[in-house]
């Protein structure tokens, strides 16, 4: 075999490995809220308790998305990237053996670091092999693949549900993981950055995770203890010293997961606010749509009808977002983002209305425009978040804005379930019907998303100006898997050229 086709067939397996890798953990991560009624039934705990494997999830990825990848700049990206695949490999095996709710939650929370690990060396492992177009491509096909994998989740799970039970799609996520490491071990070559300092701060990555949990713990047990209690309030007192000890440590340690420096940009801050509260309202969105969708109370649909009964927004979503970077050009990213989250806002606001007596057709509406909303707004917000910093700060801004991904989807599902749950709950003692109940659980869940996503129209208020994307092909690209993952764009500052 020649030199030029060795180089191909290495190349073409990275791009295999990690595009595969990524749509299934990205499937796996948006699958899991149409599995927990079935898990609920199986193992005995509630769904209410079981959010914290889509909440710890999230937490645990909020925690290691950036200190992965600096892992593996410093201990090699290949290693680093197939630790990920193998703790995929183990916390699927834990959950589909899982005898209770509290072994299902913990192989989540595995998952949560393994997918974060996954996503953030197997782009750098993408971006090492191929330069100039050719990584351009490479990079494109990445984030068409993760938002692949985002939409087809719920169907795939809602599917497998009913032919396997909840445990063959993380049998399945076990095998396509397991191929995707031998092709790693085949066709990868090892990597790492050797300018980067080998300072990895594991002191911020700790930090992180006790100023979320303690946040989480207290909001999603405020029912039970009550808002003013020793037990809610203390658990907001640990983060709030946690966070504020995570400040600290970032102003001193040499490499740090946060540049505090870069909280002084407007356009970084209004940018990564519109993803948090993006990625945010979407997950709560799924987590409440999947539970309501499959009461016997209500609509009483099975997971595989649910899973297709959420496709206007999953789909939805990914199929108006590469429309969306020409739109921004020509109008600007933050009329945009403005109007997208304008949409959102309202589309909840219809879902507040909802009555035990409607039937699915009346969700159509709210649905597709929250997905068009989610599209308008995401694709710009992400691109804002690189183009408001120079070069040397990409990496930087583009860590700033995954992480909060992963933090608005892990406050904006506990917050949900707890405000469905408490209302459910109120209700029910006030002598309502299940269906009343739960109607008005939602509703009022749906109102607390309407104000999150008017808080993101006002956010486009905040970004200023900044270098615009052109609408390109790599723009669709990168636009379709903002829900995941930011991507450069031709908004992203370019490297000087080399003297």
């Amino acid at each position: 075999m020649s030199d030029a086709a060795k180089i191909s067939s290495r190349t073409g397996g990275v791009l295999a490995a990690t595009c595969i890798s990524t749509l299934v953990v990205n499937a796996n991560t948006s699958a899991v809220s149409i599995l927990l009624p079935a898990i609920s039934e199986d193992t005995g705990m509630s769904v209410t308790t079981l959010q914290w494997a889509v909440t710890g999830y999230s937490l645990v990825g909020a925690a290691v998305i950036v200190t992965s990848g600096s892992l593996g700049d410093v201990f090699g990206r290949k290693r680093i990237f197939q630790l990920g695949l193998l703790l995929f490999v183990v916390s699927c095996v834990m959950i589909a053996l899982a005898g209770s709710g509290g072994m299902v939650i913990a192989g989540r929370l595995v998952q949560g670091a393994a997918g974060a690990t996954i996503l953030a060396c197997g782009l750098s492992l993408l971006s090492v092999a191929n330069s100039g177009e050719a990584q351009l491509r490479a990079v494109s096909l990445w984030g068409a693949a993760a938002a692949v994998g985002a939409a087809a989740g719920p169907l795939a799970g809602g599917v497998l549900v009913d032919a396997t039970g909840w445990q063959g799609l993380f049998w399945i996520d076990a095998g396509v993981a397991v191929l995707c490491m031998g092709l790693t071990a085949i066709t990868v070559t090892e990597s790492r950055d050797p300018h980067r300092p080998r300072t990895i701060d594991y002191a911020g990555t700790v930090l992180i995770a006790l100023t979320l949990t303690p946040l989480i713990l207290g909001v999603t047990q405020s029912g039970e203890w009550g808002w003013l209690s020793v037990a809610t309030l203390g658990c907001f007192a640990v983060s709030i010293g946690a966070g504020y000890a995570f400040i600290v440590v970032e102003g001193r340690v040499a490499v740090p997961l946060l540049d505090l420096a870069l909280l002084r940009n407007r356009v970084l801050v209004g940018s990564t606010i519109a993803i948090l509260i993006g990625a945010g309202t979407i997950n709560a969105l799924m987590y409440l749509l999947s539970l309501y969708f499959q009461d016997p109370a209500t609509l009483g649909l099975s997971p595989l009808q649910a899973g297709l009964a959420t496709l206007p927004a999953t789909v939805g979503l990914v199929v108006v977002a590469p429309l969306v970077p020409r739109l921004a050009a020509k109008i600007g990213g933050r009329q945009t983002i403005g109007l997208g989250f304008a949409l959102t806002t309202a589309g909840f606001a219809i879902v507040g209305f909802v009555h035990a007596t409607w039937a699915y057709p009346l969700f159509l509406t709210p649905l597709i425009a929250i997905a068009v909303g989610m599209g308008l707004s995401n694709g710009p917000a992400s691109s804002a978040a690189t183009a408001a910093v120079p070069e040397n700060q990409v990496g930087g801004a583009s860590g700033i804005s995954n992480m909060a991904r992963y933090v608005g989807a892990a406050v904006a599902t506990a917050l949900a379930a707890t405000i469905y749950g408490n209302v459910i709950g109120a209700q029910t003692a006030d002598g309502a019907s299940t269906g009343d109940a739960l109607a008005s659980g939602l509703a009022a869940a749906a109102w607390a998303m309407a104000i999150f996503s008017f808080l993101g129209v006002l956010m486009a208020f905040l970004i200023g100006r900044h270098r615009a994307q052109k609408g390109t092909l790599n723009d669709a690209a990168a636009s379709a898997a903002a829900t995941t993952y930011t991507l450069p764009t031709s908004a992203t500052a370019a490297p000087a050229p080399s003297s």
